[in-house]
């Protein structure tokens, strides 16, 4: 049953996930080179937008869109697709006393998928954590005001229950990955592969405007306003 034809969709799911995690892995967690275009104004705050509208951006969220870079979340998603379809096929057998076929086939590819994106929409935003935690730094500020390019989907703001990703390059030439977030006063929301400019940090999420917008020269009043201050 382990190696049965009907379980090949799923080890190749779960080689797919297993070669997508060593590519974040090696490439420094998580620059993603398909670009993949999400609408900033998609928001996954459980808006149903009036009754029987369907909501993409509920369904988005749900899936974990935002709370992680997209290939981390894929990443996850297929390994979880591949072990789920295998375990629920093995279930099957040990119930039908044969291996699943036919309309079971269907039901188990269906239903695994549905698992998958439930776990992995439940655990996109540690994993983006843990993978970010690979190349931070958190015992200083050093990367206060260097320039950064954003590898999730988009980068929300502060007030939000979502966080992104920027990869950056510290002055010793080092490749790092961090959790951002945009400051509630931004007005532009940096999309993938955008750059943005590293403005703050509270604990392990750092605060990121968009580079070469109307945010960087209100940046640059505030903290004018602040030095006159003290």
């Amino acid at each position: 049953m382990l190696f049965n034809s009907a379980n090949m969709p799923y080890w190749l799911f779960l080689g797919m996930g297993v070669l997508l995690f060593l590519f974040v892995i090696f490439s420094g967690g998580g620059d993603e080179d398909i670009d993949v275009d999400v609408d900033a104004d998609i928001d996954t705050d459980l808006d149903l937008g009036g009754e029987g509208n369907f909501n993409l951006g509920f369904l988005l969220g749900w899936a974990g869109v935002g709370k992680a870079p997209l290939i981390l979340l894929l990443a996850t998603d297929l390994s979880l697709w591949g072990l789920s379809g295998w375990m629920l096929n093995v279930w099957l057998e040990s119930i039908l006393n044969q291996i699943p076929s036919g309309i079971w086939n269907g039901i188990v590819l269906l239903l695994s998928l549905f698992i998958a994106l439930l776990i992995g929409g439940l655990i996109a935003r540690p994993m983006g954590r843990i993978f970010a935690e690979f190349g931070e730094d958190t015992s200083s500020d050093r990367l206060i005001g260097r320039n950064g390019t954003v590898c999730s989907a988009t980068i929300p703001t502060e007030d939000n229950d979502r966080i992104g990703q920027i990869d950056v390059i510290d002055k010793s030439g080092n490749l790092v990955t961090i959790n951002a977030t945009i400051p509630k006063w931004a007005k532009v929301i940096p999309h993938h592969g955008e750059r943005v400019i590293v403005i703050n940090r509270k604990q392990d999420i750092y605060s990121v405007i968009a580079k070469d917008t109307p945010d960087v020269d209100r940046w640059l009043n505030l903290t004018k306003k602040k030095i006159r201050m003290k």
